[in-house]
C-alpha cells in the first residue's frame, strides 16, 4: 500500500506496524519540541523562563513576574544561573568531601574485622590449651567455651559486615550525587540549573546530617572478651575449663581515623 505521507509503496511487516521503519524527521523534530517545552513556562506555556525568582525559588517568564512576583527578589536566568552554579559546586565539594572520610571509616572497619578475628583467636588458643591440659575429664567445658566464643565473634563480624554495608550504600548515595552535580554542572543549562540547584542543595543538606564515625561507633558495641581458667574438678556441675565474659570495648573507632 502506498505511505499516505510520501505515497511510496510499502509492505506491513510480519511484526505489524511497530517493525515499520520510523519518520526520523518527525523523531528529530518531537524531540526539539520536548526540549523546547521543558524551558517553557508552567503558569503559561507558551511562554519561555526568563527569570529567577529567589523569595519563591522559582524559575519563571516574565508574564509571571509582571503579575506575581514584580516586588520579589528576582533575576533574569542569566544573572542568577552563576550564582546557584556555585551553589552546586559548593555542595559537590562537600560531599566529595564526605564521600573521602566515609572511605576511610570503611578502611578501619575492614581492619577492625581482623583485629577482632585475630584477638578471638588468641582466646580461643588459651582455651585449647587449658582444656587439653585437663584432659577428657573437661572436655565439655571446653566444648561449650568454644561454642560462646564462636557466637561472639560470629556476631561481633556481623555487626561488622552491617556497618560496612551501610557506609558502602551511603558512599553509593555521595557518588550518584556527585555525579549528577557533575553532569549538571558539565552540560547542563541554565534552565537546568535553576529547576535542579535547590533541589540538590536540599539533598547535599541531608546528606551531610549523616555522621559516619558515630553511626560506625554507636553500631559497634564494645568487646572484650576474656578467658578465666579453672582447675577445679570437684563439681559436675560446674564448667571445669573456665569462663568466658564479654564486657568493655575491643577498640573504638576514634574520629581521628
Amino acid at each position: 500500500m502506498p505511505c499516505p505521507m510520501c505515497r511510496e509503496e510499502f509492505t506491513i511487516p510480519d511484526d505489524g506496524l511497530s517493525g515499520m521503519k520510523k519518520n526520523f524527521e518527525k523523531v528529530k523534530l518531537i524531540h526539539f519540541r520536548k526540549l523546547q517545552l521543558m524551558n517553557m513556562c508552567e503558569q503559561h506555556k507558551d511562554k519561555q523562563i526568563e527569570a529567577y525568582c529567589r523569595g519563591c525559588e522559582v524559575a519563571v517568564c516574565v508574564v509571571c513576574v509582571n503579575r506575581s512576583h514584580k516586588t520579589h527578589d528576582w533575576s533574569y536566568i542569566e544573572n542568577v544561573s552563576e550564582e546557584l552554579r556555585k551553589l552546586v559546586l559548593s555542595d559537590k565539594q562537600k560531599v566529595s568531601e564526605q564521600w573521602k572520610r566515609t572511605g576511610e571509616v570503611l578502611m578501619c572497619l575492614e581492619n577492625d574485622t581482623s583485629r577482632v578475628i585475630k584477638y578471638l583467636a588468641g582466646v580461643e588458643d588459651e582455651i585449647y590449651t587449658t582444656a587439653d591440659k585437663l584432659i577428657a575429664a573437661i572436655e565439655r567445658g571446653k566444648v561449650k567455651l568454644l561454642s560462646t566464643v564462636k557466637s561472639i565473634k560470629l556476631k561481633r563480624v556481623e555487626q561488622l559486615e552491617t556497618v560496612k554495608q551501610d557506609l558502602e550504600q551511603y558512599m553509593i548515595m555521595l557518588e550518584d550525587f556527585t555525579e549528577y552535580s557533575e553532569t549538571l554542572l558539565s552540560s547542563g543549562t541554565a534552565c537546568d540549573l535553576t529547576r535542579s540547584a535547590n533541589s540538590l542543595h536540599d539533598t547535599a543538606d541531608e546528606l551531610m546530617k549523616f555522621d559516619v564515625i558515630d553511626h560506625a561507633d554507636s553500631s559497634l558495641p564494645p568487646v572484650n572478651v576474656t578467658f578465666t581458667s579453672s582447675a577445679l574438678l570437684d563439681r559436675d556441675d560446674r564448667n571445669l575449663v573456665g569462663t568466658v565474659t564479654e564486657k568493655g570495648q575491643l577498640e573504638q573507632i576514634s574520629s581521628s581515623n
